[in-house]
Protein backbone atom coordinates (compact mmCIF):
# COMPACT_ATOMS: atom_id res chain seq x y z
CA UNK A 1 0.00 0.00 0.00
CA UNK A 2 1.30 3.49 -0.82
CA UNK A 3 1.44 6.00 2.02
CA UNK A 4 -1.23 8.71 1.65
CA UNK A 5 -0.50 10.66 4.80
CA UNK A 6 -1.84 14.10 4.00
CA UNK A 7 -5.22 12.82 2.84
CA UNK A 8 -5.74 10.17 5.48
CA UNK A 9 -4.99 12.14 8.65
CA UNK A 10 -6.52 15.49 9.55
CA UNK A 11 -5.52 15.59 13.24
CA UNK A 12 -3.72 18.95 13.25
CA UNK A 13 -0.87 20.27 11.17
CA UNK A 14 1.73 17.78 10.02
CA UNK A 15 5.18 18.23 11.56
CA UNK A 16 8.10 19.60 9.61
CA UNK A 17 9.54 16.09 9.30
CA UNK A 18 7.22 14.02 7.10
CA UNK A 19 9.03 11.16 5.30
CA UNK A 20 8.71 10.80 1.55
CA UNK A 21 5.97 8.43 0.35
CA UNK A 22 7.01 4.78 0.43
CA UNK A 23 5.21 1.46 0.63
CA UNK A 24 4.61 1.05 4.35
CA UNK A 25 4.18 -2.01 6.54
CA UNK A 26 3.38 -2.18 10.22
CA UNK A 27 6.29 -3.82 12.04
CA UNK A 28 5.75 -5.41 15.46
CA UNK A 29 8.79 -4.51 17.60
CA UNK A 30 9.17 -6.36 20.90
CA UNK A 31 11.53 -4.98 23.53
CA UNK A 32 12.62 -8.00 25.55
CA UNK A 33 15.74 -6.81 27.32
CA UNK A 34 14.44 -6.19 30.84
CA UNK A 35 15.62 -7.88 34.03
CA UNK A 36 12.39 -7.89 36.08
CA UNK A 37 14.09 -7.94 39.49
CA UNK A 38 10.85 -7.04 41.29
CA UNK A 39 9.41 -10.41 40.24
CA UNK A 40 12.20 -12.37 41.90
CA UNK A 41 12.54 -15.28 42.66
CA UNK A 42 10.73 -16.39 39.47
CA UNK A 43 12.51 -13.75 37.42
CA UNK A 44 16.32 -13.96 37.40
CA UNK A 45 18.98 -12.08 35.47
CA UNK A 46 19.60 -14.98 33.08
CA UNK A 47 15.92 -16.01 32.89
CA UNK A 48 13.93 -12.76 33.26
CA UNK A 49 10.21 -12.24 33.61
CA UNK A 50 9.41 -12.14 29.88
CA UNK A 51 10.57 -15.77 29.72
CA UNK A 52 8.10 -17.05 32.32
CA UNK A 53 4.35 -17.66 32.50
CA UNK A 54 2.69 -15.34 34.99
CA UNK A 55 -0.93 -14.87 33.90
CA UNK A 56 -1.66 -17.69 31.46
CA UNK A 57 -0.27 -20.66 29.61
CA UNK A 58 1.97 -18.53 27.39
CA UNK A 59 5.08 -16.74 28.58
CA UNK A 60 4.88 -12.94 28.55
CA UNK A 61 7.14 -12.93 25.48
CA UNK A 62 4.90 -15.45 23.73
CA UNK A 63 1.81 -13.37 24.46
CA UNK A 64 3.44 -10.19 23.17
CA UNK A 65 4.71 -11.89 20.01
CA UNK A 66 1.15 -12.68 18.92
CA UNK A 67 -0.42 -9.40 19.98
CA UNK A 68 -0.77 -7.94 16.48
CA UNK A 69 -2.16 -11.12 14.90
CA UNK A 70 -5.26 -10.15 12.93
CA UNK A 71 -4.62 -6.39 13.15
CA UNK A 72 -6.42 -4.34 10.47
CA UNK A 73 -4.88 -0.87 10.49
CA UNK A 74 -4.95 -0.02 6.79
CA UNK A 75 -1.39 -1.23 6.23
CA UNK A 76 -0.13 -4.81 5.95
CA UNK A 77 1.55 -6.24 9.04
CA UNK A 78 5.04 -7.58 8.45
CA UNK A 79 5.23 -11.35 8.88
CA UNK A 80 8.56 -11.12 10.68
CA UNK A 81 8.81 -9.63 14.15
CA UNK A 82 11.70 -7.47 15.26
CA UNK A 83 12.78 -8.54 18.75
CA UNK A 84 15.49 -6.73 20.73
CA UNK A 85 16.97 -8.86 23.49
CA UNK A 86 20.10 -9.41 25.53
CA UNK A 87 22.67 -11.56 23.77
CA UNK A 88 22.71 -13.92 26.76
CA UNK A 89 19.00 -14.65 26.24
CA UNK A 90 19.13 -15.26 22.49
CA UNK A 91 18.58 -19.02 22.45
CA UNK A 92 15.74 -19.02 24.99
CA UNK A 93 14.10 -16.10 23.16
CA UNK A 94 14.42 -17.84 19.79
CA UNK A 95 13.00 -21.08 21.18
CA UNK A 96 9.98 -19.36 22.72
CA UNK A 97 9.25 -17.59 19.43
CA UNK A 98 9.62 -20.90 17.56
CA UNK A 99 7.11 -22.57 19.89
CA UNK A 100 4.76 -19.61 19.32
CA UNK A 101 5.16 -20.13 15.55
CA UNK A 102 6.69 -16.70 14.97
CA UNK A 103 9.42 -15.68 12.57
CA UNK A 104 11.64 -12.95 13.97
CA UNK A 105 14.78 -10.95 13.43
CA UNK A 106 16.53 -10.99 16.81
CA UNK A 107 18.68 -7.93 17.44
CA UNK A 108 21.18 -8.82 20.14
CA UNK A 109 22.34 -6.22 22.66
CA UNK A 110 25.83 -7.01 23.99
CA UNK A 111 25.27 -4.67 26.95
CA UNK A 112 22.12 -3.14 28.44
CA UNK A 113 21.53 0.46 27.38
CA UNK A 114 17.79 0.91 28.14
CA UNK A 115 14.94 1.36 25.68
CA UNK A 116 16.00 4.36 23.57
CA UNK A 117 19.06 2.62 22.05
CA UNK A 118 17.01 -0.59 21.73
CA UNK A 119 14.36 1.19 19.68
CA UNK A 120 17.06 2.96 17.66
CA UNK A 121 18.67 -0.28 16.47
CA UNK A 122 15.20 -1.65 15.67
CA UNK A 123 14.41 1.46 13.61
CA UNK A 124 17.77 1.22 11.82
CA UNK A 125 17.06 -2.43 11.03
CA UNK A 126 13.64 -1.71 9.52
CA UNK A 127 14.78 1.43 7.69
CA UNK A 128 17.75 -0.42 6.24
CA UNK A 129 15.67 -3.31 4.95
CA UNK A 130 12.41 -1.58 4.00
CA UNK A 131 13.32 2.14 3.63
CA UNK A 132 10.67 2.92 6.24
CA UNK A 133 7.94 1.29 8.27
CA UNK A 134 5.49 1.95 11.09
CA UNK A 135 6.88 0.47 14.28
CA UNK A 136 4.48 -0.74 16.98
CA UNK A 137 6.83 -0.90 19.95
CA UNK A 138 5.70 -3.25 22.72
CA UNK A 139 7.52 -4.17 25.94
CA UNK A 140 7.45 -7.92 26.52
CA UNK A 141 6.18 -7.71 30.11
CA UNK A 142 2.62 -6.43 29.75
CA UNK A 143 -0.76 -8.14 30.11
CA UNK A 144 -3.89 -7.32 28.07
CA UNK A 145 -7.37 -8.74 28.49
CA UNK A 146 -9.16 -7.15 25.50
CA UNK A 147 -7.23 -7.78 22.28
CA UNK A 148 -9.98 -6.33 20.07
CA UNK A 149 -9.83 -3.01 21.94
CA UNK A 150 -6.04 -3.08 21.73
CA UNK A 151 -6.21 -3.52 17.95
CA UNK A 152 -8.62 -0.59 17.66
CA UNK A 153 -6.26 1.64 19.65
CA UNK A 154 -3.26 0.49 17.58
CA UNK A 155 -5.14 1.23 14.34
CA UNK A 156 -5.86 4.71 15.68
CA UNK A 157 -2.22 5.20 16.59
CA UNK A 158 -1.01 3.91 13.22
CA UNK A 159 -2.97 6.64 11.42
CA UNK A 160 -1.20 9.34 13.44
CA UNK A 161 2.20 7.68 13.18
CA UNK A 162 1.85 7.42 9.41
CA UNK A 163 1.62 11.22 9.35
CA UNK A 164 4.98 11.51 11.06
CA UNK A 165 3.75 11.91 14.65
CA UNK A 166 5.22 10.01 17.60
CA UNK A 167 2.38 8.18 19.31
CA UNK A 168 2.29 6.88 22.85
CA UNK A 169 -0.57 4.95 24.37
CA UNK A 170 -2.01 6.27 27.59
CA UNK A 171 -4.15 4.39 30.11
CA UNK A 172 -6.93 6.36 31.76
CA UNK A 173 -6.18 5.59 35.44
CA UNK A 174 -8.66 3.76 37.64
CA UNK A 175 -6.81 4.41 40.90
CA UNK A 176 -3.88 6.31 42.38
CA UNK A 177 -0.86 4.19 41.46
CA UNK A 178 2.71 4.95 42.54
CA UNK A 179 4.27 2.14 40.50
CA UNK A 180 3.58 3.75 37.09
CA UNK A 181 4.83 6.86 35.35
CA UNK A 182 2.23 9.32 34.08
CA UNK A 183 1.59 11.20 30.83
CA UNK A 184 0.31 14.78 31.02
CA UNK A 185 -2.26 14.96 28.22
CA UNK A 186 -3.17 18.18 26.45
CA UNK A 187 -6.15 19.22 24.39
CA UNK A 188 -8.06 16.74 22.22
CA UNK A 189 -6.99 16.59 18.62
CA UNK A 190 -9.58 17.67 16.10
CA UNK A 191 -10.75 15.96 12.95
CA UNK A 192 -12.71 12.80 12.23
CA UNK A 193 -9.65 10.57 12.59
CA UNK A 194 -8.70 11.72 16.11
CA UNK A 195 -10.76 9.09 17.99
CA UNK A 196 -10.03 10.53 21.44
CA UNK A 197 -6.36 11.24 20.81
CA UNK A 198 -4.76 14.08 22.76
CA UNK A 199 -1.76 16.30 22.35
CA UNK A 200 1.23 15.29 24.44
CA UNK A 201 2.02 17.88 27.12
CA UNK A 202 4.66 15.97 29.06
CA UNK A 203 5.88 12.90 30.91
CA UNK A 204 6.21 12.79 34.69
CA UNK A 205 8.01 10.47 37.09
CA UNK A 206 6.37 7.89 39.33
CA UNK A 207 4.66 10.08 41.95
CA UNK A 208 4.20 9.73 45.69
CA UNK A 209 0.69 8.59 46.69
CA UNK A 210 -0.87 12.00 47.44
CA UNK A 211 0.36 13.42 44.13
CA UNK A 212 -0.94 10.36 42.30
CA UNK A 213 -4.36 11.04 43.84
CA UNK A 214 -4.23 14.60 42.48
CA UNK A 215 -3.26 13.32 39.04
CA UNK A 216 -6.21 10.94 38.92
CA UNK A 217 -8.66 13.57 40.17
CA UNK A 218 -7.56 16.09 37.54
CA UNK A 219 -8.33 13.81 34.59
CA UNK A 220 -5.30 15.26 32.77
CA UNK A 221 -2.80 12.57 33.69
CA UNK A 222 -2.88 9.08 32.22
CA UNK A 223 -0.72 6.08 33.04
CA UNK A 224 2.29 5.65 30.79
CA UNK A 225 1.89 2.26 29.06
CA UNK A 226 5.35 2.25 27.47
CA UNK A 227 3.78 1.31 24.11
CA UNK A 228 4.80 3.56 21.21
CA UNK A 229 3.87 3.78 17.52
CA UNK A 230 6.20 5.67 15.20
CA UNK A 231 7.66 5.55 11.73
CA UNK A 232 11.24 4.32 11.68
CA UNK A 233 12.36 7.47 9.84
CA UNK A 234 10.55 9.71 12.34
CA UNK A 235 12.18 8.02 15.33
CA UNK A 236 15.64 8.21 13.78
CA UNK A 237 15.19 11.93 13.07
CA UNK A 238 14.01 12.51 16.66
CA UNK A 239 16.77 10.56 18.38
CA UNK A 240 19.35 12.24 16.16
CA UNK A 241 18.06 15.65 17.24
CA UNK A 242 17.61 15.05 20.97
CA UNK A 243 20.30 12.42 21.67
CA UNK A 244 22.85 12.48 18.84
CA UNK A 245 25.31 10.35 20.85
CA UNK A 246 22.75 7.51 20.96
CA UNK A 247 22.09 7.79 17.24
CA UNK A 248 25.77 7.82 16.30
CA UNK A 249 26.67 4.89 18.56
CA UNK A 250 23.74 2.77 17.35
CA UNK A 251 24.35 3.59 13.69
CA UNK A 252 28.00 2.55 14.03
CA UNK A 253 27.05 -0.58 16.00
CA UNK A 254 24.60 -1.68 13.31
CA UNK A 255 26.96 -0.84 10.45
CA UNK A 256 29.67 -3.02 12.06
CA UNK A 257 27.28 -5.72 13.22
CA UNK A 258 27.17 -9.29 11.99
CA UNK A 259 24.22 -11.39 10.85
CA UNK A 260 23.99 -15.02 11.96
CA UNK A 261 20.78 -16.54 10.63
CA UNK A 262 17.90 -14.95 12.53
CA UNK A 263 20.36 -13.28 14.91
CA UNK A 264 21.99 -9.90 14.31
CA UNK A 265 24.79 -8.95 16.68
CA UNK A 266 25.38 -5.23 16.92
CA UNK A 267 29.05 -4.38 17.40
CA UNK A 268 29.84 -4.34 21.11
CA UNK A 269 32.38 -1.53 21.32
CA UNK A 270 30.27 0.94 19.36
CA UNK A 271 27.03 0.03 21.14
CA UNK A 272 28.79 0.32 24.48
CA UNK A 273 29.51 3.98 23.70
CA UNK A 274 25.80 4.76 23.58
CA UNK A 275 24.44 6.57 26.63
CA UNK A 276 21.90 4.51 28.56
CA UNK A 277 18.54 6.22 28.33
CA UNK A 278 14.85 5.42 28.06
CA UNK A 279 12.47 6.39 25.27
CA UNK A 280 10.68 8.65 27.76
CA UNK A 281 13.73 10.61 28.87
CA UNK A 282 15.53 10.71 25.52
CA UNK A 283 12.70 11.83 23.25
CA UNK A 284 9.23 12.01 24.78
CA UNK A 285 10.10 14.49 27.57
CA UNK A 286 11.77 17.11 25.32
CA UNK A 287 9.36 16.54 22.41
CA UNK A 288 6.51 18.89 23.54
CA UNK A 289 8.98 21.79 23.84
CA UNK A 290 10.49 21.20 20.40
CA UNK A 291 7.95 19.74 17.94
CA UNK A 292 10.03 20.61 14.86
CA UNK A 293 10.84 16.93 14.28
CA UNK A 294 7.46 15.47 15.20
CA UNK A 295 4.36 16.07 17.26
CA UNK A 296 3.66 13.95 20.31
CA UNK A 297 0.23 12.31 20.29
CA UNK A 298 -1.41 10.31 23.10
CA UNK A 299 -3.92 7.64 22.08
CA UNK A 300 -6.18 6.24 24.83
CA UNK A 301 -5.94 2.52 25.48
CA UNK A 302 -8.79 0.79 27.31
CA UNK A 303 -7.95 -2.89 26.91
CA UNK A 304 -7.36 -4.31 30.39
CA UNK A 305 -3.70 -3.26 30.31
CA UNK A 306 -1.33 -4.04 33.18
CA UNK A 307 2.41 -3.57 33.45
CA UNK A 308 3.48 -6.71 35.30
CA UNK A 309 6.22 -4.95 37.22
CA UNK A 310 5.61 -6.34 40.70
CA UNK A 311 3.90 -9.18 42.53
CA UNK A 312 1.11 -6.83 43.57
CA UNK A 313 0.18 -6.14 39.94
CA UNK A 314 0.31 -9.87 39.19
CA UNK A 315 -2.16 -10.43 42.05
CA UNK A 316 -4.42 -7.71 40.63
CA UNK A 317 -4.83 -9.34 37.21
CA UNK A 318 -5.16 -13.01 38.18
CA UNK A 319 -8.50 -14.72 39.02
CA UNK A 320 -9.20 -14.85 42.75
CA UNK A 321 -11.30 -16.95 45.10
CA UNK A 322 -14.06 -15.45 47.27
CA UNK A 323 -11.47 -14.30 49.82
CA UNK A 324 -9.30 -12.57 47.22
CA UNK A 325 -6.62 -15.27 47.17
CA UNK A 326 -4.62 -16.32 44.10
CA UNK A 327 -3.13 -19.81 43.88
CA UNK A 328 -0.68 -21.09 41.28
CA UNK A 329 0.77 -24.56 41.61
CA UNK A 330 0.41 -26.70 44.78
CA UNK A 331 -1.26 -24.27 47.19
CA UNK A 332 -3.77 -24.58 50.05
CA UNK A 333 -5.50 -21.68 51.82
CA UNK A 334 -7.07 -21.84 55.27
CA UNK A 335 -8.55 -18.63 56.60
CA UNK A 336 -6.35 -16.57 54.25
CA UNK A 337 -7.33 -13.30 52.58
CA UNK A 338 -5.83 -11.33 49.71
CA UNK A 339 -2.83 -13.68 49.44
CA UNK A 340 -0.93 -14.65 46.29
CA UNK A 341 0.87 -17.98 46.55
CA UNK A 342 2.94 -19.45 43.71
CA UNK A 343 4.57 -22.86 43.99
CA UNK A 344 7.10 -24.21 41.52
CA UNK A 345 6.97 -27.65 43.13
CA UNK A 346 6.57 -27.91 46.88
CA UNK A 347 3.22 -27.56 48.66
CA UNK A 348 2.50 -24.11 50.11
CA UNK A 349 -0.04 -23.92 52.96
CA UNK A 350 -1.21 -20.38 53.87
CA UNK A 351 -3.11 -20.24 57.17
CA UNK A 352 -4.65 -16.98 58.32
CA UNK A 353 -2.44 -14.92 56.05
CA UNK A 354 -3.59 -11.52 54.84
CA UNK A 355 -2.34 -9.50 51.86
CA UNK A 356 0.84 -11.53 51.48
CA UNK A 357 2.91 -12.75 48.54
CA UNK A 358 4.49 -16.21 48.88
CA UNK A 359 6.59 -17.48 45.97
CA UNK A 360 8.43 -20.83 46.15
CA UNK A 361 11.17 -21.99 43.77
CA UNK A 362 13.71 -24.78 44.05
CA UNK A 363 16.37 -22.56 45.62
CA UNK A 364 14.56 -19.54 47.13
CA UNK A 365 11.32 -18.54 48.87
CA UNK A 366 9.86 -15.04 48.93
CA UNK A 367 7.43 -13.92 51.65
CA UNK A 368 6.35 -10.28 51.36
CA UNK A 369 3.57 -7.91 52.31
CA UNK A 370 1.80 -7.03 49.06
CA UNK A 371 2.01 -3.34 49.98
CA UNK A 372 5.81 -3.63 49.91
CA UNK A 373 6.06 -5.67 46.70
CA UNK A 374 8.04 -2.92 44.96
CA UNK A 375 10.89 -3.41 47.45
CA UNK A 376 11.80 -6.91 46.26
CA UNK A 377 14.44 -5.33 44.01
CA UNK A 378 16.29 -4.14 47.15
CA UNK A 379 16.63 -7.75 48.29
CA UNK A 380 17.85 -8.78 44.83
CA UNK A 381 20.54 -6.09 45.03
CA UNK A 382 21.66 -7.39 48.41
CA UNK A 383 21.86 -10.94 47.04
CA UNK A 384 23.91 -9.73 44.07
CA UNK A 385 26.20 -7.65 46.29
CA UNK A 386 26.82 -10.79 48.37
CA UNK A 387 27.66 -12.73 45.16
CA UNK A 388 24.60 -14.92 45.60
CA UNK A 389 23.78 -16.98 42.51
CA UNK A 390 20.05 -16.75 43.33
CA UNK A 391 19.94 -13.28 41.77
CA UNK A 392 21.43 -14.50 38.51
CA UNK A 393 20.25 -18.02 37.69
CA UNK A 394 17.66 -20.57 38.68
CA UNK A 395 18.67 -23.99 39.88
CA UNK A 396 17.29 -25.11 36.52
CA UNK A 397 19.40 -23.47 33.81
CA UNK A 398 18.33 -23.30 30.15
CA UNK A 399 20.86 -23.86 27.39
CA UNK A 400 20.46 -23.95 23.58
CA UNK A 401 20.72 -27.75 23.67
CA UNK A 402 18.25 -28.28 26.56
CA UNK A 403 18.63 -27.63 30.29
CA UNK A 404 20.25 -28.83 33.49
CA UNK A 405 19.18 -28.81 37.15
CA UNK A 406 21.67 -28.77 40.02
CA UNK A 407 20.01 -31.27 42.36
CA UNK A 408 22.73 -31.61 45.02
CA UNK A 409 26.24 -30.47 45.85
CA UNK A 410 28.95 -30.32 48.48
CA UNK A 411 32.52 -29.13 48.97
CA UNK A 412 34.04 -31.36 46.25
CA UNK A 413 31.04 -32.75 44.37
CA UNK A 414 27.99 -31.65 42.45
CA UNK A 415 25.09 -33.61 40.97
CA UNK A 416 23.16 -32.39 37.92
CA UNK A 417 20.17 -33.71 36.01
CA UNK A 418 20.86 -32.93 32.33
CA UNK A 419 18.26 -33.07 29.53
CA UNK A 420 19.47 -32.85 25.91
CA UNK A 421 16.86 -32.27 23.21
CA UNK A 422 16.69 -34.63 20.19
CA UNK A 423 19.44 -33.90 17.66
CA UNK A 424 21.19 -31.45 20.00
CA UNK A 425 24.71 -31.64 21.36
CA UNK A 426 26.82 -29.85 23.93
CA UNK A 427 30.05 -28.09 23.01
CA UNK A 428 33.29 -30.02 22.70
CA UNK A 429 34.94 -29.03 25.99
CA UNK A 430 37.34 -29.89 28.78
CA UNK A 431 37.82 -28.97 32.45
CA UNK A 432 40.96 -28.14 34.41
CA UNK A 433 39.59 -28.89 37.88
CA UNK A 434 36.93 -31.60 37.71
CA UNK A 435 36.10 -35.05 36.40
CA UNK A 436 32.58 -36.16 35.41
CA UNK A 437 30.59 -39.38 35.54
CA UNK A 438 27.53 -39.65 33.30
CA UNK A 439 24.69 -42.13 33.91
CA UNK A 440 22.00 -42.38 31.21
CA UNK A 441 18.52 -42.73 32.71
CA UNK A 442 16.48 -42.15 29.53
CA UNK A 443 17.35 -42.18 25.84
CA UNK A 444 20.66 -42.84 24.12
CA UNK A 445 23.85 -40.76 24.35
CA UNK A 446 26.63 -40.39 21.82
CA UNK A 447 29.79 -39.63 23.79
CA UNK A 448 33.04 -38.17 22.55
CA UNK A 449 35.94 -38.78 24.96
CA UNK A 450 39.34 -37.86 23.63
CA UNK A 451 39.78 -39.88 20.41
CA UNK A 452 36.86 -42.22 21.26
CA UNK A 453 33.24 -41.98 20.12
CA UNK A 454 30.76 -44.46 21.54
CA UNK A 455 27.09 -45.01 22.42
CA UNK A 456 25.83 -45.13 26.01
CA UNK A 457 22.35 -46.57 26.52
CA UNK A 458 19.93 -46.48 29.45
CA UNK A 459 21.39 -47.74 32.76
CA UNK A 460 24.92 -47.47 31.33
CA UNK A 461 27.55 -44.90 32.23
CA UNK A 462 30.67 -43.11 30.99
CA UNK A 463 33.55 -41.58 32.95
CA UNK A 464 35.24 -38.35 31.77
CA UNK A 465 38.66 -37.84 33.41
CA UNK A 466 39.90 -34.36 34.32
CA UNK A 467 41.54 -32.56 31.38
CA UNK A 468 40.10 -34.82 28.62
CA UNK A 469 38.17 -33.24 25.73
CA UNK A 470 34.59 -34.52 25.63
CA UNK A 471 31.15 -33.97 24.14
CA UNK A 472 27.62 -35.24 24.85
CA UNK A 473 25.13 -35.66 21.98
CA UNK A 474 21.57 -36.91 21.60
CA UNK A 475 21.29 -38.84 18.31
CA UNK A 476 17.78 -40.08 19.11
CA UNK A 477 14.23 -38.82 18.62
CA UNK A 478 13.35 -38.46 22.31
CA UNK A 479 14.95 -36.28 25.02
CA UNK A 480 18.14 -37.66 26.50
CA UNK A 481 18.26 -37.54 30.29
CA UNK A 482 21.42 -38.18 32.25
CA UNK A 483 22.65 -37.78 35.81
CA UNK A 484 26.04 -36.11 35.94
CA UNK A 485 28.24 -36.40 39.02
CA UNK A 486 31.09 -33.89 39.09
CA UNK A 487 34.03 -34.23 41.47
CA UNK A 488 37.08 -32.04 41.90
CA UNK A 489 38.65 -29.05 43.59
CA UNK A 490 36.54 -26.46 41.73
CA UNK A 491 33.08 -26.97 40.19
CA UNK A 492 32.15 -23.53 38.81
CA UNK A 493 30.65 -23.05 35.34
CA UNK A 494 33.66 -20.93 34.37
CA UNK A 495 35.80 -24.11 34.41
CA UNK A 496 34.57 -24.90 30.90
CA UNK A 497 37.07 -24.62 28.08
CA UNK A 498 35.05 -24.77 24.84
CA UNK A 499 36.92 -26.20 21.88
CA UNK A 500 34.04 -26.31 19.38
CA UNK A 501 30.42 -25.15 19.58
CA UNK A 502 27.60 -25.23 17.03
CA UNK A 503 25.70 -22.41 18.76
CA UNK A 504 28.28 -19.68 18.21
CA UNK A 505 29.44 -19.44 21.81
CA UNK A 506 33.03 -18.36 22.35
CA UNK A 507 35.64 -21.10 22.01
CA UNK A 508 39.32 -21.20 22.90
Amino acid sequence: MTDTVSAAVTAGDAPAHVPQPVALHVHPVVLAGGAGSRLWPLSREQHPKQMISLVGDQTLLGDTAGRLDGLDAGYPVAERLVVVCNEEHRFTTAEQLRVRGKEAQLLLEPVARDTAPALTIAALSVAGAQQDGILVVMPADHALTDLEAFHAAVANGVRHAAAGHIVTMGIVPTRAEVGYGYIHVGEPLGGPEADGARQLSGFVEKPYFELAQQYVASGRYWWNSGIFIVRASTWLAAIRRFEPAIYEACEAACARGQADGDFFRVEKEAFGRSPANSIDYAVMEPLPGDPSVARGVVVPLVAGWTDLGSWDTVWQVLPKDDAGNVARGRVMFEGAQGTLAHSDGRLIACIGTQDLVVVETADAVLVADRAHAQEVKKVVKRIRDASGSEAIVHRKVHRPWGHYDCVDGGERFQVKRIVVEPGARLSLQMHHHRAEHWVVVRGTALVTRGEERFIVSENESAYIPLGVAHRLENPGKMPLEIIEVQSGSYLGEDDIVRLDDQYGRQCQ
